[in-house]
């Protein structure tokens, strides 16, 4: 829906963080929203509210009661009515579990009774949710630091700037097991939204062991002075360790996201000289 930034954007004379606050957000996602239910996105899991009648989706009559098992919440849906209330978390709980529940329509009737719309009859959950992520990230995406929806539908933190390639990029191994399950689960881990300081080490420390698995590579390399600094953030900055000796007083909101970016780019480019 959006297509590129225009003139007062573009200029800097409204920026993100003016431009898109919790308020406006939920306005985007209102428009949003209701033309993706316009275009029947919502109807296999939701139904048709049909001018003969209320037509139920798999998610059966009644949504509220399935909303609630789903997310543990209520007064969340109509959404419409429940909106203006919502919390932050409230709407991207919501966002998750409408991509979730996306399916774009494929074969149907149109019911012509007062203009009643489009009864679709078959579905394609993955092209639905497809082009949920693909109406919704940019809107996300100027929210405050920027957030996005994943292909899991995860809502996630956007990079640092300059950044997002780490994440894009290709792990050039073929050790599912060592190397790339436990990248993938730190980017995760670092990126979801509300990851506390606590998740952020972790995700840290799963990059370190990485590393340690990676060190005959490093070894080889890098010389020794590279490789002692690289194990030195892990062993004596608290990521890994727990004694009186550990260097812990410094900002860590700031400093772990230093310490997981060199961590994941040097987890790629150790990997790329092992390669060549």
């Amino acid at each position: 829906m959006i297509k590129r930034n225009y003139y007062s954007v573009r200029t800097g004379k409204i920026t993100p963080d003016m431009a898109v606050n919790l308020d406006v957000l939920k306005k985007l996602f209102l428009i949003t929203y209701n033309k993706l239910s316009k275009e029947g996105f919502f109807q296999k899991y939701f139904g048709i509210n049909c001018e003969d009648g209320y037509i139920e989706g798999e998610l059966g009559e009644d949504i509220t009661s399935m909303i609630f098992v789903n997310l543990r919440k209520d007064n969340l849906f109509p959404i419409y009515e429940k909106l203006p209330s919502y919390s932050e978390d409230d709407l991207f709980d919501m966002i998750e579990f409408l991509h979730d529940h996306a399916s774009q329509g494929l074969t149907g009737h149109y019911h012509q009774w007062n203009n009643c719309g489009y009864h679709y009859e078959e579905f394609n959950d993955k092209d639905g949710q497809k082009y949920f992520r693909e109406v919704m990230n940019p809107i996300l995406k100027d929210y405050l630091t920027g957030f996005e929806i994943s292909d899991n539908g995860e809502i996630l933190r956007l990079s640092e700037n300059g950044l997002s390639n780490l994440f894009d990029a290709d792990i050039p191994s073929n050790d599912t097991e060592n190397i790339k399950k436990r990248v993938d689960s730190a980017i995760i881990k670092f990126r979801r939204h509300k990851s506390t300081l606590d998740d952020r080490k972790e995700s840290i420390r799963e990059l370190a062991d990485v590393l340690e698995f990676l060190r005959p590579a490093i070894k080889k390399n890098l010389d020794k002075k590279d490789e002692n600094d690289i194990f030195n953030i892990a062993n004596n900055f608290g990521i890994r360790h727990h004694n009186k000796d550990q260097k812990t007083d410094y900002d860590k909101a700031i400093w772990y996201s230093w310490i997981f970016y060199f961590y994941l780019a040097t987890i790629h480019s150790v990997l790329r000289l092992a390669k060549k």
